[in-house]
């Protein structure tokens, strides 16, 4: 590999970078211009999705980068979802009188992260990129500096971080000092029959930092908190692309790096699984906060994810593929309704604060019943279909683990659907404490725009996304 063509390969994270620096070089100098650096940040996004897209194909950096159909789908994705998010967050801003010029440029460091993870090849450059977009995540935590909430928020998250960092620090350096390699093709060679116990250890400590970045039980203990502090763009941003890029850089870790253990690796997954299936369905029967009530139902369809990777084959990694990106539609769109609704200049962020929205905001209304349908997995919604995929894909291997696992992971979505029918009774039945205020337009559109996504254009974009994730989950290798 020459030097061009390895540039050639890392032409997303360059564009992404380059357009971070310049954006902070020109916003410390106008802090004002806000509306234009926005639109900067959104079109350079844009431009690093169409380098991903178009880009060749290959191993670059001596294989610490790598640039395939799986990456390739990730990163279109995990920029799709934070160009949305920027105006989402910088008019909130706005609108209380924070002119936060950093807001976009922090979207896009926390997104060259993200791209630096769905092309990791070795340990290192699976570090570097997890700490790249976990810092831009602590800052956007505690971004409104006035809130105690936010302040704490940030806090939280950047100190357990810390020791998910530690974590993920362990397991690689046991698994390089026992595999003799931080490449996941070197890695592959000495566990192709199976982990030996330094390695499986190592693996082990991996995956419980990975599971933090996911927010998968029992690793979830900042998320409730984070959610309710952290201004609700950011939460929008948190809840979808970070955890399609954790999810694609777990199934790169376990398929390329770790093909020949699945055996081992598939009974972590599953409990794991089934940890935050039933910790997100049981926790969030007692939440009257919409923020830390979502926190759960994330906790529990990262659950739901991991399930489909714990499958080891490539329909499973297509059908966690295909869920990812489905709930993170419906994800940024609840939170993008959240954004919008308030009462004489406080947020309308609790259950009770919802009574009676179908008599005042019809159209929000609507979509929010849309978005917890379809978390909850009924037919024909968005959310139906990516269940679908996750529960054909574990049923499909055959062993009656998965097998269990996909029906008790089935009675974890009927123990989550009281709670996201509760909301819906007290949208449509409950009477209206007082009048809300005017809404913004941005917030409303990305609102109705994935509301229409759940359905029916859902049943669409599946036409292009299936072949799609199936031949991002054929580039990891799997049987």
């Amino acid at each position: 590999m020459t030097f061009s063509t390895d540039i050639a390969l890392a032409l997303p994270e360059l564009i992404l970078a380059g357009g971070a620096l310049l954006l902070l070089v020109i916003g410390a100098y106008a802090q004002r211009a806000t509306g234009p650096l926005m639109i900067a940040a959104i079109a350079t996004l844009a431009a690093a999705a169409w380098a991903a897209a178009v880009g060749p194909i290959g191993r670059g950096f001596a294989g610490g980068l790598v640039a395939d159909q799986a990456s390739a789908f990730a990163k279109v994705a995990i920029y799709a979802a934070s160009a949305v998010c920027i105006p989402l967050g910088q008019k909130w801003f706005e609108r209380r009188a924070m002119r936060t010029f950093e807001f976009p440029i922090l979207i896009l460091l926390a997104a060259l992260g993200m791209g630096m993870m769905a092309s990791a090849g070795d340990l290192i450059s699976l570090y570097v990129g997890v700490e790249l977009h976990s810092l831009a995540l602590y800052v956007l935590a505690a971004m409104h500096r006035d809130n105690a909430k936010a302040s704490e928020a940030g806090l939280k998250y950047f100190v357990l971080g810390a020791l998910s960092s530690g974590l993920l620090l362990y397991g690689a350096s046991l698994i390089y000092g026992f595999a003799g390699s931080t490449h996941f093709d070197q890695i592959a060679l000495a566990a192709q029959d199976g982990a030996g116990v330094g390695v499986l250890f190592g693996l082990v400590f991996l995956i419980c930092g990975l599971a933090f970045k996911v927010s998968a039980a029992p690793f979830h203990m900042w998320t409730p908190d984070v959610y309710e502090g952290a201004p609700t763009p950011v939460v929008a941003f948190f809840a979808g692309a970070p955890k399609l890029a954790a999810m694609v850089l777990f199934a790169r870790v376990l398929a390329e790096g770790f093909g020949g253990a699945v055996e081992q690796w598939r009974q972590v997954l599953v409990i794991v699984a089934l940890l935050s299936i039933f910790v997100g369905a049981f926790a969030g029967l007692a939440q009257r906060n919409l923020k830390r009530l979502w926190a759960y139902s994330s906790i529990a369809n990262v659950g739901y994810a991991v399930l489909a990777l714990a499958a080891g084959t490539e329909e499973g990694v297509q059908a966690m593929l295909v869920f990812m990106v489905l709930y993170m539609v419906d994800v940024i769109g609840f939170f993008a309704c959240l954004s919008a609704l308030s009462r004489a200049d406080r947020p309308m962020e609790t259950m009770d604060d919802m009574a009676g929205l179908v008599r005042e905001r019809r159209g929000l209304a609507l979509a929010m019943t849309v978005f917890s349908l379809s978390a909850l997995g009924l037919p024909p919604l968005a959310g139906f279909f990516a269940k679908f995929y996750v529960f054909k894909a574990a049923i499909g291997v055959g062993d009656p683990m998965l097998t269990v696992a996909a029906v008790l992971g089935l009675v974890g979505s009927v123990v989550a659907a009281f709670y996201y029918l509760r909301l819906i009774k007290v949208m449509w039945f409950d009477e209206a404490p007082g009048q809300t205020d005017p809404l913004p337009g941005e917030a409303r559109v990305i609102a109705y725009g994935a509301a229409l996504f759940s359905f029916p254009l859902v049943i669409g974009a599946l036409i292009f996304l299936d072949p799609l994730a199936a031949a991002a989950a054929a580039a990891f290798g799997l049987g």
